[in-house]
Parts: C-alpha cells; structure tokens; sequence
C-alpha cells in the first residue's frame, strides 16, 4: 500500500461524537434508535473493552496524535492549567493523523469539533489548516448552541453569519452534510487518491438541543425510569455478549434518589428525551454518511471507526448561572437566539429544553443510565469514564460481520491502526521539530481474531489515574486512594482488591508514576495551586471537587 500505491490504500473515517454513555446506541444495549451505527457493528466489529481518556480535548488531542494527551500540550482543556503539557494548545512535538497520513499522498478533510487550540478566533499553528487538514468546517471551541455556535469557521475563516442567516440551521445536521459533501467533492477532484476524514460531532453534548419530531420519538421511552431502565440495558448487554454475566451491576449513584421518588418528573423525562434525540440526530448524518460512501462506490474500502470521546457526562448547569460566564468567559453560549430572545441558562424544571432560548443538561440519574453498567462519568478514569462504544466497519479488510472483540486498548492505538493499514511512516522529525515516538499498538491483528497482549496502559486526567496490566487495574479518584480490581471477574469495580495485593499496587503505582513523569504529568495539587491564584478556568470547578 505505500511507495505510491495509493489507489489500493484505504479511505479512512473516523466519526468521533461527544459526551456519550457507553451503552447508549443501540447495538451496545441502549433504547436510542440507531440503526445505521447498528448496521456498521452487524457488519464489523464491536469491542467492549476500547478506553478515551475521559475528557473531550484531552481525547481529541490523543485521538489524532497517536500520544497520551500530557504529551501534546493538552493536559486538561484548550485552557492554560501550567506550564508544557498543560499550555491548552497541540504543541510541534506531535503530528496529527492528517499530517502523517498527507505525507502518503492523501486528501484530508475534516467536519466539525476541533477544541484542541487555545487560540479559539485567530488561525494559529495549532488549527486544522495548520495541522494537516486541506479541508475544515466545524467550531474551534468545545461546546455551545446547537442553532447558533461560536466560533464556526470554514477553512480558517469565521462563518457564524451562516448560522445567524439560516433558520434551519442544525450543527449536527451541518456537521453531516458537509461530510457528505466531502465524500462527493473527493470522488469528483481527486478519483484514484485516498482520504482521511475526520466527523467530530458534538451530539449529545449540553446543551439540550434537538428538533421536536425527534424528541417525540422518544415520549414515553424512558417512564419505566433510570432504575429499571439499568437492569434492562445489563440483560442485554449481557445477552449479546458484550458484558460478562458475573459482572454485577454497580449501585444507583448515592447522590441521586429512587426513580419512585424522582422529583420534576415531567422535565426529567423531557431532558433524556432530547438527550436521545440529539444521538438519534447524529446517527440519521452518519446514514447519509454512509450512503454517500455506497453511492460514489468507496464504502468498500474505507475504514470506518466510531467511539465517543468520554464517558456520559454528570455535569449539572445551575440555575442562575450568568451570560457573563458561559458567553463571555468561556464562549460556549450565546446571550441571546439568532431572533433576539434571551437565551435562558441553567437547569430550570419549569422550562422544558430542545429550544434555542433554553441551555440545560441532563444531569447525573441519566448519565448514570448512560454508562450501564459502569459507575462515575467523564473526568473520572473508573469505567464509567473512559469506557466507550467502539465500532470498526471494513468490508475490504475485516471479513467477519458482527464480531466482538474485548482485547483492552485505548486512543493512541488509532494512530498505529492507521499507520498499519496504509503503509504511512510515523515521522521522527516534522517540520524540522522533534516528533514524540507513537505510544500506540495497531489494533489489526484484532482485525481477523481475537487476540490477547497489549502493555500497559496508563490514564490521567485532574488528578483521577490509572494504570492497567492485563487483568489488573489501578484506579484512583482524586484525591481518594488507589483501587485496585480484577477486571476478569470484576470489571464493574465493585471489590477493591488492593489490601489483598499490596506488591501488586506497589508495583503498578510505580510504573504508573514513571509513565507520568515520561509524559509530562503535574501534580494535581500544583494545578490547583495555579488555578487558585487564576481564579479558575470553568464555573463549575470548584463545585466538582466539593
């Protein structure tokens, strides 16, 4: 496939989406409709045991540079937390999967969600021009209003005049019909060139936006309640396969009441609701995705991917919370609806979401219900928020159909899978900087069977860490001590064994500590230390480590 041979090189797409529970889509236990995702996984694989690293940019930063994210210069988020690994921006010590994938004479495009730039108006070297994409049509920040986003840009130039002007304007829907538009434009300019294509959704990141003929699909889905709803979700998750049975199922979170004593029921139902048809959304795009791969006959040989870029997300958006901090500071809403109406922040049971003049979330009890059967969310590296669902679609090169493979591996594996299948070179050195080696392990041996070894793998992510070792995990949730789980029989991590093993934790904390210091790991307390005398770089930090 390399020295030239581009014609037989694979196509590749990856479709990463944003804030997703581990068994939301169908065909990994959820009660969310996705049948074209459900197709991929009928004919590709499904592992059960993919890892992200718990937080968008950190996941993106490593998604796309094959190296823990500390090594990238994304540490936390595109905000400064220190110096180095946590300058917020993707630093000229990595390369990006279209840099390296340009050196091997492929087109690059890329829809949607970048927010690994600390830059978020002005084009710098750590934008998707910049960093290998000939093509780019997404938002730099990280999150915001469906109808109406900051920061949208096309090529390196802002656009949200596009999204003011246009009443029918959907992100999600934006974000599909220009991948859509991608494929035909490749097939027309450059026939007989592989791509790379990048489709960042940010569905079903808060805020609760969705289209009302999808929020009525879902009316009456989730009445049985997060309780019930768990139990069912375990059995088949159980029965087809992907969780083990002597897994149990984790406890409800402590910090969230029986669904018979569920306050605002009407407004909690309405928020999984929109949740589900934010997800339900996205797959409808990545249908027409798909159709347009069998229509300009690439469907065949293109390796598709699909995951989310953490765990489900707990974060809750108080009530009275201000324009002048999510507009102003952080630039992830708007003040005011392209038709001039407020913008009504936080979460208000008297006000239902879906709206453009509403910015709620779903809350905790459902992101609960998302990561069945895993317990805590994003920002946490127990299972609940690094576990994700995990599709790889090939026909060309996967023969199996709806395989599942549950070989742990985590985001760097990506890059040294995509260096595998085309014949590409990791560069040592890019544009005359040193390039830091690729911490990845190519999944394709899992491609024709299961199979077993992998090293270690290792997680950080404010101060929660992680190592793993075959059957064995270390986990720590900050500033608590280290656990320690067999996840053979344990996955759910409801017995820490650590007592029992005290060589074994002695051991992994160490080779966890010479992995941080390798990859440029702080100190939480120090990152603390800066963010206190910064004032804080989000909200709702200080009510996170309460």
């Amino acid at each position: 496939m390399a020295n030239g041979k581009t014609s037989d090189s694979p196509n590749i797409l990856i479709i990463l989406n944003d804030d997703m529970g581990f068994s939301d889509i169908g065909c990994y236990g959820g009660e969310i409709q996705t049948p074209n995702l459900d197709r991929l996984a009928a004919n590709g694989l499904r592992y059960s045991q993919f890892y992200n690293t718990a937080r968008c940019s950190p996941s993106r930063a490593s998604l796309l540079t094959g190296l823990h994210p500390h090594q990238t210069g994304i540490g936390i988020l595109t905000y400064s937390n220190g110096p180095e690994g946590y300058a917020g921006n993707l630093n000229k010590s990595c390369v990006t999967v279209a840099e390296v994938l340009k050196q091997n004479n492929y087109m690059t495009y890329l829809s949607g969600k970048w927010h690994i730039s600390s830059s978020l108006t002005e084009p710098t070297d750590a934008w998707p021009l910049q960093r290998g994409f000939d093509y780019f049509f997404g938002t730099i920040i990280g999150a915001g209003s469906f109808y109406h986003p900051n920061t949208l840009t096309r090529g390196n130039d802002n656009i949200e005049h596009e999204a003011e002007n246009d009443p029918s304007f959907f992100y999600t829907d934006a974000i599909s019909d220009q991948a859509v538009a991608y494929i035909r434009q490749h097939r027309q300019t450059s026939p007989g060139t592989p791509f790379f294509q990048y489709v960042a959704y940010t569905a079903p990141h808060w805020p609760l936006h969705a289209h009302d003929e999808d929020i009525a699909k879902y009316k009456g889905r989730f009445d049985a309640g997060w309780d019930e709803l768990r139990e069912q979700r375990l059995k088949r998750l159980v029965d087809d396969g992907i969780i083990h049975p002597n897994w149990q199922l984790t406890d409800r979170d402590p910090t969230q009441p029986p669904w018979t004593k569920a306050e605002h029921r009407e407004w909690t139902l309405r928020c999984m609701e929109v949740y589900a048809a934010q997800i339900d959304r996205m797959d409808q795009g990545i249908g027409r995705i798909i159709a347009a791969l069998e229509e300009t006959s690439q469907l065949d040989n293109t390796l598709l991917i699909f995951l989310s870029d953490n765990g489900a997300c707990a974060e809750d958006i108080p009530q009275g919370v201000t324009a002048r901090e999510l507009v102003d500071q952080l630039m992830i809403a708007k003040a005011k609806t392209r038709k001039g109406e407020p913008v009504r922040l936080g979460n208000d049971p008297s006000l239902m979401p879906g709206a453009e003049d509403t910015y709620q979330s779903y809350g905790t009890a459902w992101a609960n219900l998302s990561n069945t059967p895993f317990r805590l969310y994003k920002h946490w590296i127990h299972e609940g928020g690094i576990a994700t669902p995990f599709i790889v679609h090939w026909p060309r090169g996967i023969k199996e159909k709806g395989g599942l493979r549950h070989n742990p591996s985590q985001l760097p594996d990506i890059m040294a899978t995509i260096v595998d299948v085309t014949g590409s070179t990791y560069p040592r050195e890019y544009n005359g900087n040193t390039i830091v080696p690729c911490e990845g392990e190519s999944l394709v041996p899992s491609f024709a069977s299961a199979y077993g070894g992998r090293g270690p793998l290792f997680w950080e992510h404010e101060g929660n860490a992680a190592v793993r070792i075959g059957k064995w995990k270390l986990v720590r949730k900050y500033p608590g001590t280290w656990e320690l789980y067999d996840m053979e029989t344990d996955r759910t991590e409801m017995r820490d064994l650590a007592a029992q093993h005290p060589d074994r934790v002695r051991d992994m904390t160490e080779q966890y500590h010479a992995w941080a210091k390798r990859c440029g790991v702080i100190p939480r307390e120090k990152i603390l230390e800066l963010m206190k005398a910064e004032g804080g770089t989000a909200f709702w930090e200080e009510e996170k480590q309460k």
